[in-house]
């Protein structure tokens, strides 16, 4: 990572938590027609998808904390964004999907 640009860096973010967040949603809709063996594995699948976005992210935090500043951007700004609700769409999700457990359609 250390010769990849930060531009490509936050395409990394960009495009794992991206995918994580439409796997999530897909997840949902599985709930909302019953199908919770299929959500269950779309969050599965998430899961993966956003571990892989936050790690990219988790790096570049270590080695600003090891004094290499990372310039500011706004394509990183958004990535980061991304990550964030991505984090929080995919705990609300969760709790859906639990509603729909509990009361059905």
């Amino acid at each position: 990572m250390v010769n990849e640009s930060l531009e490509m860096i936050a395409f990394q973010i960009i495009s794992n938590v991206g995918t994580a967040k439409s796997l999530v949603m897909e997840a949902l809709y599985a709930a909302k027609d019953g199908d919770f063996a299929l959500a269950e594995e779309k969050l599965d699948e998430s899961k993966q998808y956003f571990v892989e976005g936050h790690k990219v992210h988790a790096s570049l935090i270590q080695k600003e904390a090891a004094g290499d500043k990372t310039e500011f951007s706004l394509l990183f700004m958004h990535a980061e964004d991304q990550l964030m609700s991505t984090e929080t769409i995919t705990e609300l999700v969760k709790e859906m999907i639990e509603m729909y457990k509990r009361f059905g359609k």
